[in-house]
């Protein structure tokens, strides 16, 4: 059976936490999709470890959903879950994290392969990064997340 990635990047709101501010402190920028429509198991162990065959040190493993995730986030997951028992695998990582990754570490087995080669040039993941690194300039490198999970 195939798993399939699913999710959305999120913001915050750059004065979440004033005392002020009554709004979600994380929005909804857009789904994942159509940035990212792709069943690549290297990219999904590299980085959250589902699918992990090559033995990758996952980046952003098991999570879970945010805690202060936003209202459509939340809706939308729960309803996927609640829908499908095989839904699993929900985590996030930040701008920042996926930024700061280093690209030359390589998968342990099964061949020479790095980050570089799953998530770099030619890959659906440099439209998702390339977004996410647009935001970070209105909203910093930990005002902006990508919140997946998988069926």
């Amino acid at each position: 059976m195939s798993t399939d990635i699913y999710g959305f990047i999120e913001t915050r709101h750059p004065h979440a936490g004033e005392d002020w501010h009554e709004g979600e402190a994380w929005t909804v920028c857009m789904p994942l999709y159509p940035l990212y429509d792709d069943q690549d198991y290297e990219s999904f162990g590299c980085l959250f470890g589902v699918r992990n065959q090559r033995g990758w040190p996952p980046v952003a493993a098991g999570r879970g959903l945010p805690a202060d995730a936003s209202e459509m986030v939340r809706a939308d997951y729960e309803n996927s879950a609640l829908i499908d028992a095989a839904v699993h695998g929900c985590t996030w990582i930040s701008w920042a994290e996926l930024r700061d990754l280093d690209m030359t570490v390589a998968a342990p087995e099964h061949g020479p392969l790095t980050r570089l080669d799953v998530l770099g040039p030619g890959t659906e993941w440099e439209y998702v990064f390339g977004v996410m690194r647009a935001l970070a300039r209105r909203f910093g490198a930990d005002g902006v997340r990508l919140v997946v999970w998988f069926d």
